[in-house]
């Protein structure tokens, strides 16, 4: 099914990132994503998105350092005209790192960090893709459960995520105009390499999870990917300004 609508998505190389892209080519819609340092990983998700027919750019980027998204820009700009793309119609801003600390014991340069890369790189990045995003396009930030639900040692993290649940109504305002939707996903505990792979790789850590979950399982990324994908589609052009969690019901 081939559509010519055109993605961008940060992190997109491995985990829910990669599952995006590869879902939303499953629908005909062809991504430029980001990576930071895995090449190798970035290369099998364009494979990956060319058996679904589509096409996939990666582009390395490290998200936490704003000094260099006017390059990254052009350089987005320079695979728009090479593949004779008109702009941008969706954005989804996924990449990001994990935090475990108290708020007792975190250090001034461990908030500093996330702040660069979980807040302030998402906030300018988008910034700078504006101007190449469409109108009537949508945007997609990723937030998590624990803004939700309390959890040791994850308050600074949250934190950050909490300001992208803001930063996503206030967005949703300023870009109605332009008819741009903006929308918060928060997963909840998905088996992925995130935190060290500490929710698919630790039984103890797997097992409590599904003991908290209505579902009785931990997430997958086959469980995030597609609802992202179906977040963009037409089908829910009215879905404006929430923040919607994804967790199986975990802690209800």
């Amino acid at each position: 099914m081939a559509s010519n609508k055109i993605a961008l998505v940060t992190g997109g190389s491995r985990g829910l990132g990669s599952n995006t892209v590869i879902h939303l080519a499953k629908k005909g819609i062809s991504s430029i994503f980001t990576y930071h340092a895995n090449k190798a990983a970035a290369d099998k998700t364009v494979a990956m998105v060319s058996k679904e027919g589509a096409t996939a750019v990666a582009l390395p980027l490290n998200t936490g350092d704003t000094a260099s998204f006017d390059t990254f820009v052009s350089r987005v700009k320079t695979v728009l005209t090479t593949y004779g793309w008109e702009n941008i119609n969706y954005l989804v801003n996924n990449a990001g790192i994990s935090h475990h600390n108290s708020i007792a014991q975190t250090t001034e340069a461990e908030l500093d960090l996330l702040y660069q890369v979980n807040f302030k790189g998402v906030f300018f990045l988008t910034q700078k893709l504006l101007p190449l995003l469409a109108d009537g396009g949508s945007i997609v930030n990723i937030s998590s459960g624990l803004t939700r639900v309390s959890v040791p040692e994850s308050g600074p993290y949250a934190s950050l995520k909490g300001a992208i649940e803001v930063l996503t109504r206030y967005l949703a305002k300023e870009l109605g105009p332009r008819r741009i939707t903006v929308n918060t996903v928060a997963p909840g505990a998905i088996q992925t390499d995130f935190s060290g792979g500490v929710v698919r790789d630790n039984p103890e850590v797997n097992r409590m999870v599904a003991s908290m979950t209505a579902l009785g399982r931990a997430g997958e990324p086959d469980d995030i990917g597609p609802m992202i994908a179906s977040l963009l589609g037409e089908e829910n052009r009215w879905v404006n300004g929430q923040r919607i969690e994804v967790a199986g019901g975990m802690v209800l």
